[in-house]
């Protein structure tokens, strides 16, 4: 029944949401060419929250817990699980104070309005998962970046999405990379639930009435410990809390 219901919603929700997409490039383009980054990083907090608000068409709703917890004014590295796209819309709104900057694949840099200018110009890194060689420069640039500027790489170490909520295992290299490079920084783990659901029938339909709850755990300064325990704890506190 939820499936044949989701028809006609999802419909009107996908058109909706490709409209924002394409209403926002063009003032996405103005705001960075004309005004520059921070009236940019505006225009896509709120095209994210545009597509937060055509979830809520699906019966969608959000929860955020323990964000008081992280660190201002210095460089973080939040690492998620990932589930769908609304993962990277909800970190993007929930948690823009912290200027969240993405470790995205290539394919995703051409071809998509807004989301393609935005990885271009809004200091997110692309990668070609094919080449691991170019990877590691590129993703020393964003650790350089939140670095000075106290920003926020976002990374997912599963490296594609899980569609039926269970964790995939952890990838290290990225998370190395930035560790090694931003030495200054806080690794904040969070668990995202729920997130699946929107696409459990596939690409259409949409899934319905849907809890998506992003749960921040306690950061982990870089420098006060080695790799191997940052990777540990992250991993294991962010899949416990899946399960």
């Amino acid at each position: 029944m939820e499936k044949i219901i989701s028809y006609p919603l999802s419909a009107v929700a996908m058109l909706v949401f490709f409209l924002g997409l394409i209403i926002f490039h063009p003032i996405q383009w103005i705001c960075f060419n004309v005004f520059g980054y921070q009236a940019h990083k505006k225009s896509v907090d709120l095209l994210n929250l545009y597509l937060l608000r055509v979830a809520y068409l699906l019966g969608t709703t959000f929860e955020v817990n323990s964000r008081d917890i992280i660190p201002e004014n210095k460089p973080l590295i939040m690492v998620a699980n990932h589930q769908s796209l609304y993962d990277i819309i909800g970190i993007i709104w929930f948690f823009r104070k912290f200027h969240p900057k993405f470790v995205s694949k290539k394919e995703l840099g051409r071809g998509l309005p807004s989301i393609s200018y935005n990885l271009n110009h809004g200091g997110s890194v692309l990668i070609d998962r094919k080449d691991p060689k170019q990877a590691i420069p590129t993703i020393k640039k964003l650790a350089d970046y939140i670095e000075l500027h106290n920003r926020t790489a976002v990374i997912f170490p599963e490296g594609t999405r899980s569609k039926n909520g269970k964790p995939k295992e952890f990838a290290q290299s990225g998370l190395k990379i930035l560790c090694k490079y931003a030495p200054s920084a806080y690794i904040v783990p969070i668990t995202i639930t729920g997130s699946w659901k929107i696409a459990k029938f596939g690409i259409f339909p949409l899934g319905l009435g849907n809890r998506i709850t992003f749960t921040v755990h306690k950061p982990m300064a870089v420098k006060d410990f080695s790799f191997e325990e940052l990777m540990k704890e992250t991993e294991e506190v962010i899949t416990k809390s899946l399960v």
